[in-house]
């Protein structure tokens, strides 16, 4: 037997397997149970959301031999079987687009007049009813405005705004939803678990945005996905299919951004090139990646992302969709999005980065600088740049404190965000006696160090008494901020939850109403449950 496509094979056949469209169920189902089915409905929404499948059921409710007129077409008697098989005689389907002409309607409607062959209404279901003339509109509108008692007219359209007003008059319009994403990939996942395919997750993620709300192009897009790669749904390789950039990458192009580093980001823009990326869709996906953070910065959520400021996630987003919207001007896509790129470089709004305004003005010293800095891939600890040093040393000194726990103290008091404090919150020192201080960087980490940032660590750090600092790239078995943070967090959290399981009132109230505790939130001033 032929493969028949999911778009195909996952075809509703009834209204209660009819996806994201419950206000048009709802409707339609009320009037075939009270017997006020209206002589003409249009049907209007973008591409693959289910106009001309709704106009097939209700088709079917129409003319089910079993059932009768009812929302729930048996599916099994000769009238269901030939409407889905698209073979019912007393369902005339037309496709408007390649019938235009005021003779195609005029010959469409002469049998009008005669009764069903075998049904108790005569469908008439025109799609993309838009497209008809002027002349051939007119030639409808007589029969819509009279039409026979066994007469249906279903009507589709993408483009409703080019129905004439006197035919929307004429007919009871419904307004097809586009499908959200989160419906779309949740459906998909249901369905390639069905055929035993292995899929991830953000694949079908991307899946379900590149059909902008069509379950019939997502299903179109599954199956291309699954030829792909070979039976099974990587992220890698539906991204590849669809020409995006993956959420690692534009992770990456947003930390070159963040550190400035004009050399990462045109050698990422390469990269894409070489790799026939859609750069409005590159574009679009920063500015999606740039919008997470921003929420996840509004409601209080922490992650290494976010640790850019609030003003900069900000412009570079406008930066962003303002670039979508004037690539079709540039001189080619890759110039367009490289300017975009370039442009949140030079007007970033924090001042530690604004050395990055003259990064990309001497690309040959860029380069050499940049050659220096590399180390071999074999060697398991580098360094990333030379020390630096300053002339003043100016400020209140906690520098011969001994113990991690006065640079815990330092980080805490320091003037510093975005890029910088993260830096610094993933360093250790041991803060010996003097003013030359050497900070060991975890290695997961070093992508953000350069020379803007390297700079910023230095002014940051004289105000307690740093003349020279220097930024090493190993590991470390000593706690750095970032990890402290996270240890009292979870001790926290420990706390929280033991107090909550002994505390007697609250197990009384969860055993009196049958209750259960959702969440535990430690109280930030006394370290207990808020």
């Amino acid at each position: 037997m032929s493969y028949q496509v999911l778009a195909r094979k996952l075809r509703p056949t009834g209204f209660d397997s009819l996806i994201g469209q419950d206000h048009i169920v709802r409707a339609l189902s009320h009037a075939l149970q009270n017997d006020r089915v209206h002589h003409a409905y249009l049907f209007t929404g973008t591409r693959g959301v289910g106009k001309t499948t709704i106009a097939r059921i209700l088709a079917k409710c129409l003319n089910c031999e079993t059932n009768g007129v009812s929302a729930t077409p048996c599916q099994t008697c000769s009238a269901c079987r030939d409407i889905a098989d698209g073979r019912y005689i007393d369902l005339i389907e037309v496709d408007a687009a390649s019938r235009t002409g005021v003779s195609d309607t005029r010959e469409l409607l002469e049998n009008a007049q005669y009764l069903p062959s075998r049904g108790r209404f005569k469908v008439y279901l025109i799609d993309e009813v838009h497209m008809l003339s002027t002349a051939a509109f007119n030639a409808l509108l007589k029969t819509l405005e009279e039409p026979p008692e066994h007469v249906k007219f279903l009507l589709a359209t993408t483009e409703a705004k080019k129905v004439p007003v006197t035919v929307l008059s004429r007919c009871l319009q419904f307004q097809l939803k586009n499908l959200s994403v989160e419906r779309i990939a949740g459906y998909l996942a249901e369905v390639l678990e069905g055929e035993g395919i292995v899929a991830h997750l953000e694949a079908l993620d991307l899946i379900a945005r590149a059909a902008k709300g069509s379950m019939r192009d997502a299903l179109s897009l599954t199956d291309q996905a699954i030829g792909f790669g070979q039976g099974a749904l990587s992220v890698a390789a539906v991204s590849d299919m669809l020409g995006l950039v993956g959420r690692d990458q534009t992770g990456v192009l947003l930390e070159a951004i963040a550190a400035g580093s004009a050399e990462r980001v045109l050698a990422i823009t390469a990269e894409f090139a070489e790799r026939a990326i859609d750069f409005a869709a590159a574009l679009a996906e920063v500015a999606a990646a740039l919008h997470a953070i921003a929420v996840s910065q509004a409601t209080g959520h922490s992650g290494t992302q976010h640790s850019m400021a609030p003003e900069a996630v900000q412009l570079y987003y406008q930066i962003a969709i303002m670039g979508m919207r004037d690539l079709p001007l540039a001189p080619d896509p890759r110039s367009g999005a490289e300017m975009t790129f370039l442009r949140m470089l030079s007007f970033s709004p924090d001042p530690d980065s604004r050395v990055a305004r003259s990064a990309y003005e001497d690309s040959s010293a860029r380069t050499t600088t940049a050659h220096n800095r590399e180390a071999p891939a074999t060697s398991p600890t580098h360094e990333k740049s030379h020390p630096l040093s300053s002339d003043s040393a100016a400020g209140k000194n906690v520098g011969q404190a001994e113990g991690v726990s006065a640079w815990h103290e330092v980080v805490e008091r320091c003037d510093a965000s975005g890029v910088t404090r993260m830096l610094l919150e993933h360093c250790v020192s041991d803060m010996g006696p003097g003013d030359k201080w050497e900070l060991l960087l975890d290695p997961r980490h070093d992508t953000l160090l350069n020379e803007s940032q390297q700079l910023a660590i230095q002014r940051t750090l004289e105000p307690f008494g740093a003349r020279t600092v220097r930024v090493r790239v190993t590991p470390s078995e000593a706690e750095s901020p970032a990890r402290r943070k996270i240890r009292l967090a979870a001790e926290a959290q420990s706390r929280a939850e033991a107090a909550v399981a002994a505390d007697p009132v609250v197990q009384s109230l969860l055993q009196e109403f049958g209750g259960r505790v959702q969440r535990i939130v430690p109280n930030k001033k006394t370290g207990g449950t808020g």
